[in-house]
């Protein structure tokens, strides 16, 4: 499964399907250090594909993909002007929701980041490595 598959991983329709699938998959589409760390740079204002990948040290093609799977989910827009395109955040709610989860996150501590079964402390920690060392 390549990064912008990813988005709708959550999103599947069927017998089995409930109501939390367009949750999950917004959860999905965050869960990914890279995506975050785009989403929070855009909460600061658009920006093009070439200003992340040198802002984020992520080849083009990466930024690319997490900003197509972004743009999947509803969550970025892109603003063309002549021949480049601006990305930025659809909706301002977003930020909230990231701000509710770093209060949830300081309220519970380390276990969200440590649970045994789902969270490493790699892959969840309060500092997001957007390295492509991965």
């Amino acid at each position: 499964m390549n990064e912008s598959d990813e988005c709708a991983a959550g999103s599947s329709e069927g017998e089995g399907s409930t109501n939390l699938d367009a949750a999950v998959a917004l959860f999905h589409s965050l869960s990914d250090p890279a995506r975050l760390a785009i989403v929070r740079r855009l909460s600061d204002g658009e920006i093009r594909v070439a200003d992340l990948t040198g802002e984020l040290g992520l080849a083009q093609s990466t930024v690319s993909a997490h900003v197509a799977c972004l743009r999947d989910c509803g969550l970025v827009v892109g603003r063309p002007e002549g021949r480049q395109m601006f990305y930025s955040l659809t909706r301002p709610e977003l930020m909230d929701l990231l701000a509710s989860a770093e209060t949830l996150l300081a309220a519970t501590g380390s276990t969200v980041a440590l649970c045994p079964t789902y969270g490493t402390p790699a892959r969840m920690g309060a500092t997001i490595d957007t390295k492509e060392s991965r």
